[in-house]
């Protein structure tokens, strides 16, 4: 059945109406602009611009050069423009100027007293380069202040002998300090070493005065504690050798028969004595609680580590009276050679 409606009423005829395209006017890549000359304008090559031949733009002679133009002029022997001219002889002819000087040019005026030492003059006006050594400040001599070496050919002077013991470079540093800084020291890491060293000097630079313990006395002829602080490295030296032991037990077989070990007191150097004490110090130190944070925890450790020695808290204390009360019971061993 064919539908009701007719479709071609719907169809409608639309207008179509064309819209006219915009047009670019073409333009030349390149703009030629007319040059613009100002007639009223200076030239660069013209005079008018330098003002330093005109006179009004020259500046005013010194007094020392007025005063030699007007001694050429009259036939006189004017001033020496290579120096400076005194304060005196700019006053000497006016009175007004005489009154406002200090009271000590106007007792040197007054004076006339004689003529200053060649090489010198007396409140200057101005300094001038005389020499090479350098500046004539118009108050000492610069050719006898400058000292020759005794010996030609030197530039400096000879050193005087003996050298004294921090002379040498690799020598510089205290004994306690660079044997401290070189047990610090891992895996060849000398300046880490150096850090942490210096970190634990500063620490004991800026701590309190420590309290001495009677029962566990420091060495005789220490200084009192009030001066501790000012001498950091006077602290570390005495904590070092308060605590260093004075022997050390070593274990000989076979020496009592049988091959039973017989443990012989043996006395120790200086340098020994305290590398025992610092190894002490710094197994403390390991096991003390870290307070801080960074990389100077372990500098500051043994800095309390220290402090603890000289007042008398560490237990490095009791490790050394153990190690001589066990060197005494054990001196009977020690053998010495018979006389012939």
């Amino acid at each position: 059945m064919p539908p009701r409606l007719n479709v071609k009423c719907f169809t409608r005829s639309m207008p179509l109406r064309p819209q006219p395209r915009l047009q670019w006017s073409v333009r030349p890549a390149t703009r030629f602009s007319v040059s613009q000359y100002r007639s009223y304008s200076d030239s660069k090559t013209s005079g008018a611009n330098d003002r330093s031949a005109k006179v009004d733009a020259k500046p005013e002679d010194h007094v020392s050069q007025e005063a030699a133009k007007t001694a050429e002029i009259m036939g006189e022997q004017g001033p020496d423009l290579s120096r400076g001219t005194p304060v005196e002889d700019i006053v000497k002819n006016d009175k007004d100027a005489q009154e406002k000087l200090p009271k000590v040019m106007k007792d040197k005026l007054k004076a006339n007293a004689n003529a200053a030492p060649k090489g010198s003059r007396s409140y200057s006006t101005m300094t001038t380069q005389t020499s090479s050594q350098g500046l004539d400040m118009g108050l000492v001599d610069v050719q006898s202040a400058a000292k020759l070496p005794q010996i030609p050919g030197l530039k400096f002077e000879m050193p005087t002998l003996p050298l004294p013991k921090d002379g040498h470079v690799k020598r510089r540093y205290d004994p306690v300090v660079e044997q401290v800084t070189n047990l610090l020291m891992r895996h060849g890491e000398k300046s880490v070493a150096q850090s942490n060293m210096a970190r634990i000097l500063q620490h004991l630079r800026t701590s309190p005065i420590p309290t001495i313990n009677p029962a566990k006395p420091l060495l005789p002829g220490a200084p009192p504690p009030s001066h501790l602080p000012l001498n950091p490295i006077l602290y570390l030296t005495l904590a070092i050798d308060s605590v260093a032991p004075l022997m050390r037990i070593r274990s000989q077989r076979g020496a009592a028969g049988g091959g039973v070990a017989l443990q012989i007191p043996v006395p120790m150097h200086l340098r020994q004595r305290r590398r025992t004490a610092i190894e002490w110090i710094m197994s403390n130190a390991s096991k003390r609680r870290n307070v801080g944070s960074g990389k100077g925890s372990f500098a500051q450790r043994i800095a309390q580590e220290l402090i603890a020695v000289v007042e008398g808290r560490s237990t490095v204390w009791d490790r050394r009276n153990a190690l001589h009360k066990l060197g005494v019971a054990a001196r009977a061993n020690i053998v010495l050679p018979k006389k012939r």
